[in-house]
């Protein structure tokens, strides 16, 4: 998980309100959302709890990213192939009002993200 040495420490805002920063960049080819992509991540909450990551998996993972979170599928697209990205996803593109699982209402969801392929 080699992050760039000149990775920025400020995040950048989009104008939906994602919040970004590429820690590691990539030449390769950037996914849309009718793509499938192979990826290892981790995701966090504000007070720094984990509430999912490939990584313990040993696995990475795979999806089609138009069928995730309205952050992952614009945040990913902001990457190619082989790169990095840190996310700060606010509750309207995450899961909003209702939550999900162990993620609480409009909670703000934070994740590393590594792009490996795009199928």
């Amino acid at each position: 998980m080699a992050i760039d040495l000149d990775a920025p420490e400020e995040f950048t805002t989009t104008e939906s309100g994602l919040k970004y920063r590429i820690l590691r960049k990539s030449d390769g080819p950037r996914p849309t959302p009718q793509d499938e992509v192979e990826v290892d991540y981790s995701g966090w909450l504000d007070n720094g709890t984990i509430f999912d990551s490939s990584y313990n998996s040993r696995k990475t993972a795979k999806f089609r990213l138009g069928n995730v979170v309205a952050g992952w599928t614009e945040g990913l697209q902001l990457i190619g192939e082989g790169g990095m990205i840190e996310l700060e996803i606010p509750s309207e593109l995450g899961y909003g009002a209702s939550g999900s699982g162990s993620i609480p209402p409009n909670a703000t969801l934070h994740f590393k993200v590594e792009l490996h392929k795009i199928h």
